[in-house]
């Protein structure tokens, strides 16, 4: 199939135009897409880190009014302390102190149905009636009037007290009394490690000494309550103090600083924006200098390529007629072998039927004069009688005897002219093979039988090949009809056959083998010749390469057969080993695809 370069050229070129331009488009796109996402990410940065500054002012605010507020509870806890503690609070501690809490204690807690520890309600109704216990205990009115005085019209919303147990027994809120709050993180900061513990919380609903509030922020501190003049934690208090408005201070200052962000973020989008249009159009010129610098490329190349096109073409046309010029001549050198094989083997039929031919000539010659005189006494029986007729006789006997002397045997002459049908069958048996053999008469594409045509050149072989060596056919039955140009493939094997036996010194054999492999078939050449040198073996497909003597060898002959094969669809394989002889095999398709093989 000729290869069009112009038309490959063309087509090649403008996928690759495309291709390359659809690549610089991409990467533009790309370049434009990273700018963009440059200006996102620096917009989302912008925006995080206003967004980081209104939530640190925010944390920090609230966190220093933890602080405050914890320190304003810790002063206040003091005063609340050092006014109340001593005289109030620590023999009502003591009495409540003498109520052991054990029992409800022991009550174990149990599961709910989603596995989670829970108290029951037993273990609940027994704190409750500890509370009960403890509100009951004498002292305890004026404790919690003095407490509501001095901490009306506060900040402080609600005060506990627990004793070192975790036991709640004091609250503002009465229903709290008598609770366990051992587990308590807050209180066991403070009660055990001596240290204040504050978190801030928002409630729905809160109990107050005003009463009921609603919506509220309040920071709950866990307070230890140290005995005077020592270091010594005798009790906590948990105070809540409401924080509400101060919040919403901090909850206003913080939305003020995220609109003041997110209007700034909004610039830097405007200004985002305006470049990456700017870069775009950037983008867009440099991809028309790029498209037209590339079509001015094509242009040249094209030009190039037309004129590069001429040249090869023209080389093509030469090596092709050069080609044909050494297949036509390796060719005629078989040919010019199979020529002389073929005449020797048919100056035989031809010498003794030639012979025979003049030797049954002679005896009808012989023949001649007797069958004359019998007619011509035929004749005279039917005019004469008497004595003459006994004359006639006489002499007809004494001819008749003359032939027999003669000693002309019939029956020899009959043996001689089927001899000479014999050998007019063997020479129409060479003709025949030789039309077979060079196929003039068929397509030049066609199904045809290889084992066939692997029989005709293996007889036409034997006319050049020494007769001490042996060919030996071996035809696959089930081997199917292929597409292929016979003539081009009967030189390959005659060729092969031939390298087989100039490989054989002396007698040896030749076996000729053919093989059905799924959609391909194997023929194969085997010889019990020399076997191929290593160092030669790499070049045995060169051109002009031949290890024969100067004038006896062409080197064409693997290398046009190989040409044939690949022309084919197939493949030539050779396995060779020293002293033991080659085996060269042919691999072909069935039915032939993409390649077709070209007349030779």
């Amino acid at each position: 199939m000729q290869f069009r370069l112009v038309r490959y050229f063309t087509f090649a070129s403008l996928a690759m135009f495309v291709v390359v331009t659809a690549t610089l488009f991409w990467f533009e796109h790309r370049q434009g897409s990273f700018f963009k996402q440059v200006n996102d990410q620096q917009a989302v940065f912008f925006g995080e880190v206003q967004q980081s500054f209104a939530r640190q002012q925010d944390e920090s605010a609230r966190r220093d009014l933890l602080a405050i507020h914890e320190a304003g509870n810790v002063n206040l806890t003091r005063l609340f302390a050092n006014a109340l503690w001593t005289r109030d609070f620590a023999p009502f501690v003591a009495r409540a102190q003498a109520i052991d809490a054990q029992p409800c204690r022991e009550i174990p807690d149990v599961k709910d149905a989603s596995g989670k520890t829970v108290t029951p309600s037993e273990k609940k109704a027994c704190f409750a009636q500890l509370g009960e216990r403890i509100r009951a205990l004498p002292g305890f009115d004026e404790l919690d009037s003095k407490v509501y005085d001095a901490m009306k019209k506060s900040t402080v919303f609600k005060i506990k007290v627990f004793d070192l147990r975790g036991i709640t027994i004091y609250s503002s809120e009465h229903a709290q009394m008598g609770e366990d709050k051992s587990n308590n993180a807050g209180w066991r900061g403070a009660a055990l490690d001596g240290v204040a513990k504050s978190e801030l919380t928002h409630r729905d609903t809160f109990s107050a000494f005003e009463g009921v509030v609603e919506n509220r922020d309040l920071i709950s501190s866990y307070l230890p309550v140290l005995e005077p003049g020592s270091s010594r934690v005798v009790g906590v208090f948990e105070v809540y103090s409401d924080v509400t408005p101060f919040l919403k201070q901090i909850q206003d200052t913080s939305a003020l600083i995220r609109r003041t962000a997110e209007q700034n973020q909004g610039r830097v989008a405007e200004a985002a924006l305006a470049n990456q249009a700017e870069v775009d159009a950037a983008s867009l010129s440099q991809l028309a200098t790029v498209a037209l610098l590339l079509a001015l490329l094509f242009a040249g190349l094209l030009v190039i390529v037309r004129r590069a096109d001429g040249i090869i073409r023209e080389q093509e046309t030469e090596r092709q007629n050069s080609h044909q010029r050494l297949a036509q001549s390796e060719k005629m050198a078989s040919l010019g072998q199979m020529v002389a094989g073929v005449a020797h083997q048919l100056n035989t039929p031809l010498a003794f039927s030639q012979n025979n031919v003049l030797m049954v000539k002679d005896a009808l010659d012989n023949m001649a004069f007797p069958m004359k005189m019998a007619s011509r006494i035929t004749e005279l029986l039917r005019k004469t009688e008497g004595d003459t007729v006994t004359l006639k006789v006489a002499q007809l006997r004494a001819n008749l005897d003359k032939l027999e002397d003669g000693n002309i045997d019939v029956e020899m002459l009959k043996q001689m002219l089927a001899d000479v049908t014999d050998g007019i069958g063997q020479m129409t048996e060479m003709v025949v093979n030789l039309r077979d053999f060079t196929r003039l008469d068929r397509a030049t594409v066609a199904n045809a039988d290889l084992n066939k045509s692997l029989h005709t050149v293996a007889y036409i072989a034997r006319s050049v090949i020494p007769n001490d060596i042996l060919v030996v056919e071996q035809y696959d039955e089930a081997l199917p009809p292929i597409e292929c140009n016979v003539s081009q493939l009967n030189q390959v094997f005659l060729n092969l056959i031939n390298n087989a036996a100039q490989a054989i010194d002396g007698a040896g054999s030749i076996t000729v083998r053919t093989e059905a492999v799924g959609d391909r078939v194997r023929i194969s050449v085997s010889d019990t010749g020399r076997g191929i040198a290593p160092e030669v073996l790499p070049r045995i497909f060169d051109l002009y390469f031949t290890t024969k003597p100067a004038g006896q060898g062409t080197g064409l002959g693997l290398a046009i057969a190989r040409d044939i094969v690949i022309q084919h669809g197939g493949e030539l394989l050779v396995d060779t080993e020293i002293g033991v002889g080659s085996t060269f095999t042919v691999v072909l398709p069935v039915r032939q695809q993409a390649t077709q093989a070209k007349a030779a």
